[in-house]
């Protein structure tokens, strides 16, 4: 049956609860959950976080026996496999609901058209699609790691009006204002990974943990290190901040590993590229292999080149200060070999938003 305009209000109100999970849930999708039964909302909840109840499991308790003969509004698929917590098709089931409007199918192979068929067969009536572009927005990194096996990869760039990200001294603090910085720790949250390379920690030295509104986020990311040669300082400010790191190397080198181990770093040792160097994909894939949804790329041009130039970027957010910095200062990033316009690699803009005095753009590569 068709949705309606009913439907698109309910669904709208289940995908602002999941929106509450945006910094949390992690690695789990982020997904909200709306009962409505007779025009009336009688119960709604949301993912919080890994290991704690589903949304769908949420919005139940809250509804007790109103459930009985509900339509249940759920941005994605309810479960139907025992994982950290029992399937919610089943919990549905029990319930009593009438209906399930899903807005998207979950791409999980546990699941996959699993829990909507399960609904079916105890006679619900069970439907996905309304308002999948939205659900899909919400969890572009989860969704992708379970059709594809790699995270969500978004390079995120402060860089003045000409294009340039630092002096040619390296000096770089600071170019965008006070509000993009804040901007940043907001994506900082969000990610599974804050990934940078060995040269930016060398040189500037960054923390790059999430402060949203200036205290510690509830989940800190991985802060992760492409580190061929494991030359990141044992007394690098990021391994003396609160929270995990890990050191993604090419090769073993076993005293500098004991000493990055016994600062509190983690170290792998991945395959290498020809260069020598960390092997992108590889990184991404292990990444992936421990459940990272999104990969946040703070780095120089060299790194955020290379991403670029290897086709692995799903996302950029550029923050552009009003300010020129010259021709002389280091530029976004290292993309050798475009030589003619027919090379260029052509982005599409999604959003331009002021943030205080700078301008952020999101875009993404075109055909991706």
């Amino acid at each position: 049956m068709p949705f309606t305009a009913e439907d698109a209000r309910w669904m709208a109100r289940a995908l602002r609860l999941a929106r509450r999970g945006l910094w949390t849930t992690d690695p789990n999708p982020r997904v909200g959950c709306v009962l409505v039964r007779d025009g009336a909302v009688v119960g709604e909840g949301w993912h919080e976080r890994a290991g704690g109840p589903h949304a769908e499991a949420a919005a139940l308790e809250a509804a007790g026996a109103a459930a009985r003969g509900a339509t249940c509004y759920v941005t994605l698929e309810p479960c139907a496999h025992h994982g950290r917590t029992p399937p919610c098709a089943d919990a549905l089931i029990a319930a009593g609901v009438k209906r399930v409007v899903a807005a998207l199918e979950d791409p999980n192979p546990q699941v996959a058209g699993q829990g909507l068929a399960r609904l079916r067969a105890a006679g619900i009536a069970a439907e996905a699609g309304l308002m999948a572009a939205e659900a899909e927005a919400l969890n572009p990194g989860f969704l992708k790691r379970m059709r594809t096996g790699l995270p969500w990869v978004r390079i995120k760039l402060a860089a003045s009006l000409d294009g340039r990200t630092a002096m040619a001294s390296g000096e770089s603090r600071w170019i965008t204002s006070g509000e993009a910085r804040a901007d940043v720790h907001r994506l900082r949250a969000r990610s599974s990974v804050v990934l940078t390379g060995s040269g930016t920690v060398r040189a500037d030295d960054p923390a790059l943990t999430a402060r949203p509104g200036g205290t510690p986020a509830p989940r800190q990311p991985l802060r992760t290190v492409l580190d061929s040669n494991m030359a990141t300082p044992p007394g690098a400010r990021l391994l003396r901040e609160p929270g995990p790191v890990l050191i993604l190397a090419a090769c073993e080198d076993t005293d500098r590993r004991r000493a990055l181990e016994a600062a509190g770093a983690e170290v792998a040792v991945l395959e290498s590229a020809t260069d020598g160097r960390v092997a992108l994909a590889a990184a991404l894939r292990y990444l992936a292999g421990r459940e990272a949804n999104e990969v946040l790329v703070e780095a120089g041009p060299t790194l955020a080149g290379a991403f670029v130039a290897a086709g692995l970027v799903d996302e950029l957010v550029v923050y552009l200060a009003p300010h020129l910095m010259g021709d002389a200062a280091r530029g976004m990033f290292t993309l050798p070999g475009i030589t003619r316009m027919d090379r260029r690699i052509a982005l599409e803009i999604l959003e331009v938003r002021a943030v205080g005095p700078d301008l952020r753009i999101t875009a993404r590569p075109r055909g991706q």
